[in-house]
């Protein structure tokens, strides 16, 4: 197994927020997407489905055990220990990953897409609060909402892929994708006030991956109809598109700088759905 900096690789979008980030920072969160790559590689591989649930449960062990002959693990546990981690979130997010190891999957409500959600990314956001040195719970939860919303943008713009996989998260017609980003509008909007409880010069770098996210929505809203959508391929925002919000990053920077610190109301969005299922305060 390699210790390749899968952040760089991969995510784009969370690379070039990452630019923004102190260079300790910026490797943290690189060993962190590293782990939650390694987990979501298993579950997208083109490989036998029983081969993926032997290859997953490999790995659970292996974390379980604390078995530091595989780096990825190895840096994983060193965050866990010097930051005070809940393992409860990792075993949500393993839970998240193990959901999507069936012959097919298929989500049929509000609840089971915003828990199944918040295990496979809520989690990360949370775990990237605590990277980010975030202490208050009123931004823990922030965090959560960021990850589901990009979650949500996730699914939105991956209908078509899912479908070949036998994956549903909502329904492939148009009408669900729109609604499915507006209810990650939601958690955009209920995450931004919590941003100002990041320390600021971490802040701005957050700002951005939440602008350029959201900015894929936007584009797949652009589409004219679902014939267009499933002709347009993987939607992303380009360099240019990166660079323009970037730039509305900075009057968000400047919004946070003089706002009032979040209400509870203005951030905690539908955590009552999810908590029927997840203690979440066990995990702050």
């Amino acid at each position: 197994m390699t210790s390749q900096n899968y952040l760089s690789i991969y995510a784009k979008s969370f690379n070039w927020a990452g630019f923004f980030l102190p260079k300790e920072t910026y490797k943290k969160c690189s060993d962190l997407y590293n782990f939650c790559r390694h987990l979501d590689n298993i579950a997208d591989e083109k490989d036998q489905l029983e081969n993926k649930k032997i290859k997953f449960n490999k790995f659970k062990d292996e974390f379980k055990s604390q078995n530091f002959s595989n780096p990825i693990v190895e840096r994983m546990w060193k965050l866990i220990k010097n930051l005070n981690i809940s393992t409860n979130i990792v075993f949500d997010l393993f839970d998240g990953v193990e959901s999507d190891l069936n012959k097919k999957i298929e989500i049929n409500s509000e609840k089971e897409l915003l828990v199944y959600s918040y295990r496979v990314a809520g989690t990360v956001g949370l775990l990237m609060a605590k990277i980010l040195n975030v202490k208050k719970v009123i931004a823990l939860k922030g965090a959560i909402d960021l990850g589901i919303a990009m979650q949500l943008t996730n699914i939105s713009r991956d209908v078509v892929e899912d479908k070949k996989q036998n994956r549903f998260y909502i329904g492939y017609d148009f009408d669900q994708i729109k609604d499915t980003l507006k209810l990650a509008d939601k958690f955009y909007n209920s995450s931004f006030y919590a941003m100002k409880e990041i320390p600021f010069r971490l802040r701005f770098s957050i700002c951005v991956a939440r602008r350029v996210y959201r900015k894929i929505g936007y584009n797949i809203l652009k589409k004219k109809n679902f014939e267009e959508y499933e002709k347009s391929g993987k939607i992303y925002v380009n360099s240019f598109g990166k660079i323009i919000q970037t730039v509305i990053s900075i009057i968000d920077m400047i919004i946070l700088s003089f706002s009032k610190s979040p209400s509870l109301h203005q951030v905690e969005n539908k955590h009552e759905i999810i908590m029927e299922e997840i203690n979440l305060n066990e995990r702050f």
